[in-house]
C-alpha cells in the first residue's frame, strides 16, 4: 500500500484503548479517522478529547479506513476481527488473538486469503532490553521469567496465563529455535475464580528448559528474563528497560587464580513499546513488510497458554491449603 497517509481507526477505547489513539495521533503518516466503542460517554469523552470522531459500531468505520486496532474484551475478538479482515482492512488484535485456536486458525486464513496484515499485540517484543537480548543470545540453556502485577480488576476477562504469562510464552517461543518436547504447568485462583497465579516449565526439543511464573495478586510489580547460556548470563528488567550482561573477562589476571566476571548494564529509559509496536503497524501496512509479530506467533502463544490453562484446570486449581 503506498499513499501519503494511512487511515486508521481504534476500536475499543478504554484503558488500553485509548494509549493506542494517543500513538497513531503522534504518528505523521497515519491518520486518525475515527474511534468505536460500545458505551457511548467514553466514546464521545475520546472523541473530545483527541479531536477525532465518534463511531456508534465497528460496521460504521471499516468503509473509511485502512487499518485498524481491536482493543476489545477478548470474547469479542473473533467475531469483530472477522468483520474487519472481510472488509479488506488489516489488523492489529491486542492479546490474546482469540480464546479458540479455531477461532484463530480462521482468521489466519481470512487474513491470507484477503492478503492483510495480521499483527498480534504481544508488545513486549518491541521492549528495546528484550530486542537487545535478542541479539546476544547465543544457545540458552534455561530461561526463567517472573511477571508479577498487583491486583486491580483490569484484565480479569481472562486468567492470568492469558493476562500476563502469555507475553512471556511468545518471547521464549520466538528466542528458542526449537520445538517444545515437554510442557508441565501448575497454578491456581486467589481472587477472581480463574487461574491467578500459574507457573509452567517449558522442555524444548534441543535441551533448553524455560520456567514461566505469572501472578497478578503480587505485593509488587516485576517483570523479569533470565538468561543462562554458555557465554553469560542475561538478566532482563522489563518494567524498568534495562539489560545487565555478565560475562567473565578475557583479561587474565595472574595474581587471581579465578577467571574475573565483568557486568554492563544497557539502559533504555526513552522508550516507548507501545509507540514503536503501532509505529511499525503503519510501517508494515503502508510498505508491504511482515510484521515483528505475526497472526501465527500470536496462534502458537496461544496454543502453549490453552496447554498450560488444561493442565492447571486438570490438576489443583483453588486457594487451599491442602489439594
Amino acid at each position: 500500500m503506498r499513499q501519503e497517509k494511512l487511515r486508521v481507526g481504534v476500536i475499543g477505547v478504554g484503558h488500553l484503548g485509548e494509549y493506542h489513539v494517543q500513538k497513531y495521533k503522534a504518528i505523521p503518516a497515519a491518520e486518525l479517522v475515527g474511534i468505536v466503542d460500545t458505551n457511548f460517554d467514553r466514546a464521545d469523552e475520546i472523541q473530545r478529547r483527541y479531536r477525532t470522531k465518534a463511531f456508534r459500531t465497528h460496521h460504521d468505520i471499516l468503509d473509511q479506513v485502512d487499518a485498524v486496532s481491536l482493543v476489545v474484551p477478548t470474547e469479542a475478538h473473533f467475531e469483530i476481527a472477522k468483520d474487519i479482515l472481510s472488509s479488506g482492512v488489516h489488523l492489529l488484535i491486542e492479546k490474546p488473538i482469540t480464546y479458540k485456536l479455531d477461532d484463530a486458525d480462521n482468521l489466519l486464513n481470512l487474513a491470507q486469503k484477503e492478503n492483510l496484515v495480521l499483527q498480534v499485540g504481544l508488545v513486549e517484543r518491541f521492549n528495546p532490553a528484550v530486542v537487545k537480548m535478542e541479539t546476544l543470545l547465543n544457545q540458552p540453556v534455561f530461561i526463567e521469567s517472573h511477571r508479577m502485577n498487583l491486583f486491580t480488576t483490569r484484565g480479569i476477562d481472562v486468567d492470568v496465563v492469558l493476562d500476563l504469562m502469555i507475553h512471556d510464552l511468545d518471547i521464549i517461543l520466538h528466542v528458542v529455535p526449537s520445538e517444545v518436547k515437554e510442557l508441565h504447568a501448575v497454578g491456581m485462583s486467589v481472587m477472581t475464580g480463574k487461574t491467578d497465579i500459574a507457573n509452567a516449565r517449558m522442555i524444548f526439543e534441543n535441551g533448553a528448559v524455560a520456567n514461566l511464573t505469572a501472578s497478578r495478586v503480587s505485593n509488587k510489580t516485576l517483570r523479569k528474563i533470565r538468561v543462562f547460556q554458555p557465554d553469560a548470563y542475561l538478566s532482563v528488567n522489563c518494567g524498568k528497560r534495562e539489560i545487565s550482561v555478565i560475562r567473565l573477562d578475557s583479561e587474565v589476571d595472574n595474581s587471581n587464580p579465578y577467571p574475573q566476571i565483568t557486568a554492563d548494564k544497557i539502559r533504555f529509559r526513552d522508550s516507548d513499546p507501545l509507540a514503536d509496536e503501532i509505529s511499525s503497524f503503519v510501517d508494515v501496512v503502508m510498505n508491504g513488510a511482515s510484521p515483528v509479530v505475526t497472526g501465527r506467533d500470536g496462534r502458537r502463544a496461544l496454543q502453549f497458554a490453552l496447554g498450560i490453562i488444561d493442565q492447571i484446570e486438570r490438576g489443583c486449581n483453588n486457594f487451599q491449603a491442602v489439594c
